[in-house]
């Protein structure tokens, strides 16, 4: 966003901007809060901004298991159970799951136990070559589109431990097909997603994936987690999946 732009929308004259922007004006903490906003800086980062002002924070950061985000923790549980038999999960700002449905659970068949001790990081999980990395038909591909999106946290984030976990991530030995594997011209996906494309049970799935968060948290915690919820992308798929939480 530009400065003109950041200006017109926080509804202040591009000079006043500079100053704040060169330290010749201090921000009141409702300004602070106000370019946050419209700079779509993450509750958590808006605290630090708050803190170095000279202000106390104003975003509250409770465990999921507080008493207060209880409603959210229900429509957590809900949206993954209704999600059933396809495949969900709900992760914090670390990648670290901290819900899922049975689906889930179903595909992880192979993964090292290693992998699946508490807090299991669905990152680690699916690129690491004991865990869902062998089963994944274009890895190639996934790895790519899952550290693209881990590189833009990290940039917005600065976070230590998303970087760590880049470093980590991006050490594991790369897949050997010179390029992705593409899904045939007459998939429903062809061209729209990025399919993630698991081997199970002796076929390979296609998945599209969706990410939800909270419309409007005000809570840390809150913010910070995302649903990512998996759809079959094809016939196939979605008839391996209902025969799996059948038998």
């Amino acid at each position: 966003m530009s400065q003109l732009d950041l200006a017109s929308e926080a509804e202040i004259s591009t000079r006043h901007l500079s100053f704040i922007e060169t330290g010749r004006s201090q921000p009141s903490r409702e300004m602070l809060l106000l370019l946050a906003e419209h700079l779509e800086v993450p509750l958590r980062e808006r605290n630090v901004l708050l803190t170095a002002a000279g202000f106390a924070p104003v975003f509250p950061q409770r465990a999921l298991d507080d008493p207060a985000l209880q409603p959210a923790r229900k429509a957590i549980d809900l949206i993954l159970a209704g999600h059933d038999p396809y495949p969900a999960l709900a992760i914090d700002r670390h990648w670290n799951i901290l819900a899922s449905n049975a689906a889930v659970g179903r595909l992880l068949a192979g993964a090292s136990p290693a992998l699946l001790q508490p807090p299991i990081n669905a990152l680690r999980l699916t690129l690491h070559p004991d865990g869902l990395a062998p089963r994944i038909a274009n890895l190639a591909e996934w790895r790519a589109h899952l550290l693209a999106r881990l590189h833009r946290q990290v940039e917005i984030t600065a976070d230590p431990v998303l970087s760590a976990l880049m470093s980590e991530l991006s050490s594991y030995p790369r897949p050997r097909a010179a390029g992705p594997s593409r899904p045939a011209p007459d998939r429903e996906y062809a061209g729209v997603v990025v399919p993630f494309q698991l081997v199970a049970g002796g076929r390979t799935l296609a998945f599209i994936s969706t990410t939800t968060v909270f419309g409007t948290p005000v809570d840390v915690t809150l913010s910070e987690i995302a649903l990512e919820t998996f759809f079959p992308a094809n016939a196939e798929t979605a008839d391996a999946l209902r025969a799996l939480a059948s038998g």
